[in-house]
């Protein structure tokens, strides 16, 4: 990697409190043009042009990301006076359609809970840990990352709101439910003390519960619960968050308060589901559908 892509990947870092797995993709994006196109500070449109027959095979989200990375790069890079010209025209732009979020039904919900709250029973701490997990991913809608890097000092002990860290070092506040409470209440009676650890799920050896351990866990209860492992991931149930309080009459706004969200477009994705609820809502509230009924 260049000096210069370094130095701008240390200026997201710094400016715009990039999170770790952002910088990691941008420098895998910038790493992967350089070995094309060259030393991106000097290479010449040509060459950036390249890029595009390089990428040809990609699915099109893919390049926006590419291309997105280098032109924040590019413009970056006219800034500081590396570049007279912005070879940014000679990227691809692909129309992408953002897919829809899966969406988890009511009762999937409900047979995850009833299979964890069982296990629970046992007084197992693995069982106990799993349930909370659980309760905190449908209940708050936290990312896998936020709520498996929680700090026990997070944990509030009357009030109903807990501070979390989301992308970009952007601190949010989210509800804990009663049920929430209840499970990590539960799960604090038989945490591990020892090795010591600063989080609320902490790993073997000292750190937190990883994301990919979270996954795995998510997908076997799924099979013990006799859903599909493939449609259960922690993300699937920050949706099921989403669109299940849409269906309950929240307001969007709110909803990208609690879901982090910096852009309010990202939320309205989560309106799609709420289309039964639009209908019915016409036909029972719009005029015209009254004066039809008392014809």
């Amino acid at each position: 990697m260049s000096a210069a892509t370094q130095a701008f990947l240390d200026m997201l870092a710094a400016e715009r409190g990039a999170a770790a797995n952002t910088l990691a993709a941008y420098a895998r994006d910038l790493a992967g043009a350089e070995e094309v196109a060259g030393d991106l500070a000097k290479a010449p449109r040509t060459s950036v042009a390249k890029l595009a027959g390089e990428w040809a095979a990609l699915a099109p989200s893919t390049v926006a990301r590419k291309s997105s990375a280098l032109r924040q790069f590019f413009g970056f890079a006219v800034d500081e006076g590396w570049r007279e010209d912005d070879p940014s025209g000679a990227l691809p732009n692909p129309r992408t359609r953002r897919p829809l979020p899966k969406v988890l039904s009511h009762d999937a919900v409900e047979a995850l809970l009833r299979r964890a709250e069982l296990e629970a029973s046992s007084g197992k701490p693995a069982a106990l840990r799993q349930l909370a997990l659980l309760e905190m991913l449908y209940g708050s809608g936290l990312r896998a990352t936020e709520l498996v890097s929680l700090p026990l000092t997070a944990i509030p002990r009357d009030a109903p709101l807990i501070t979390v860290m989301g992308k970009g070092g952007q601190a949010r506040m989210v509800p804990v439910s009663e049920r929430a409470k209840e499970a990590i209440a539960k799960w604090l009676e038989v945490r591990p003390k020892e090795p010591a650890s600063r989080f609320l799920f902490p790993s073997r050896g000292g750190k937190h519960l990883s994301r990919v351990r979270l996954f795995q866990l998510l997908k076997e209860l799924a099979a013990r619960a006799d859903l599909d492992p493939t449609g259960i991931s922690p993300h699937v149930l920050r949706h099921a968050f989403a669109t299940h309080l849409l269906e309950g009459g929240a307001d969007l706004r709110v909803l990208q308060t609690l879901l982090g969200h910096a852009d309010i477009a990202t939320t309205q994705i989560y309106t799609h589901v709420d289309a039964a609820r639009l209908v019915e809502l016409v036909n029972s509230r719009h005029p015209l559908a009254r004066s039809a009924a008392k014809d």
